[in-house]
């Protein structure tokens, strides 16, 4: 950044927003003033087809164009442009105060890396926010940030907000479409960057909304949960493998009479069922975690810390182990069975949970190598990205 470079950057997506967005760029530039800093105003065009673009540049704003559709990708290529130390972003719709854009700087400039606004702390003027949106999808959206990731916000989808410069940098974004905006929230908090909130006024919108309420929700939650491994498999799959452990112990031995009713070998199948799917899903999401640490860069403690005490051939040993106890025990019941002269198949139950240790074992096995092969360097002297010191925190 050159010494004449502006302080503040005002990065405005825009998609068709004629009648509101030149209004807009005025409270922007406002904003600026009222600061006392030096600034500019950048509105990324996302392929308006009326004059947005004209009127965006008449009012004083720097239009620059981004040809791939999609509220993330105005962002990134509005981030990228950015001169000023600090950068706050609001929408052309004038739904946020931009004018009013003074106090999120000097939260930056105290020491904040990540400042949010917050409608839900703030007043929501009018039907600015339709019922759905304030009653059950933000509220849920934000809550399912919040549990998922540590992070602790009131808004987590509020459009007006302002970062650093630097922080920005760190963050590696790359979402394209809405969920741009919890990844930019969520990265934050697992890289320990300083997030705080200012209550704002939020107005109804100027013109069309472009906003699907329900296919941006999904990406918001599809986006989420991508991230979220351990909330996406070890949670659900624990539960399952302890639910079908449980149930085959309390089988193992025979029939049981639960509140009256008999619980036979079907009921053990099921219990079976649930045990390896379990067993599956944790593997699954181990697989995740270990790929989001060695190749997305993302820094997951607790398998940093397995990665220096637990190596292939541990894995190879604990699940031959299960596979000779199940192979032994099934030896055990085909010798009996042949010595009673091949008659009616006894050992029903036991014969389950020996199939259940063959099956555990056998993903043990292949899970181990394939874990090795995640890990494994790309190419000679190359690290995994997981050496990266500067990576987020992981959750």
């Amino acid at each position: 950044m050159s010494a004449a470079a502006p302080e503040i950057s005002v990065v405005i997506p825009c998609l068709n927003e004629e009648e509101a967005v030149g209004k807009v760029v005025d409270q922007a530039l406002e904003g600026i003033r009222r600061s006392g800093r030096t600034g500019e105003v950048i509105v990324v065009d996302n392929g308006s087809t009326d004059g947005s673009a004209e009127i965006a540049a008449s009012h004083g704003a720097r239009v620059v164009t981004e040809s791939r559709r999609g509220y993330g990708s105005a962002y990134l290529t509005g981030l990228s442009e950015a001169q000023g130390r600090f950068i706050v972003m609001g929408d052309a719709d004038e739904t946020y105060p931009l004018a009013e854009l003074a106090p999120f700087v000097e939260r930056l400039e105290q020491g904040d890396d990540l400042v949010m606004g917050s409608r839900f702390n703030g007043t929501i003027h009018g039907d600015a926010m339709p019922f759905l949106n304030r009653f059950v999808g933000n509220p849920i959206l934000t809550g399912m940030l919040n549990v998922l990731f540590g992070v602790k916000v009131s808004d987590a989808h509020c459009g007006m907000r302002a970062i650093s410069k630097d922080a920005a940098a760190s963050l590696d974004l790359h979402s394209t479409g809405m969920e741009f905006a919890s990844e930019m929230v969520f990265k934050a908090y697992r890289r320990d960057l300083k997030v705080s909130e200012i209550p704002i006024d939020y107005f109804p919108r100027t013109g069309e909304s472009k906003l699907s309420r329900f296919g941006d929700a999904w990406r918001h939650v599809r986006f989420m949960l991508l991230y979220s491994p351990s909330w996406l498999y070890l949670v659900p799959g624990t539960i399952l493998l302890l639910l079908g452990l449980l149930g085959m112990l309390a089988l193992a031995a025979g029939p049981v009479d639960v509140f009256g009713r008999s619980w036979q070998i079907h009921t053990m199948l099921v219990f079976v069922a649930l045990t390896l799917i379990g067993a599956q899903v944790i593997q699954l999401g181990a697989f995740a975690r270990t790929y989001a640490r060695v190749r997305i860069g993302e820094r997951d403690p607790l398998l940093e810390r397995l990665a220096r005490r637990v190596r292939l051939e541990h894995g190879l040993l604990a699940g031959g182990l299960l596979v000779l106890v199940a192979v032994g025990g099934m030896a055990a019941v085909s010798a009996e069975w042949a010595f009673q002269g091949f008659g009616a198949l006894g050992r029903a139950y036991e014969t389950a949970m020996l199939a259940t240790l063959l099956g555990l074992g056998i993903q043990v096995i292949f899970g181990s190598f394939f874990l090795a092969l995640l890990t494994m360097p790309l190419r000679r002297g190359e690290l995994p990205a997981a050496a990266d010191s500067h990576a987020g925190r992981a959750r």
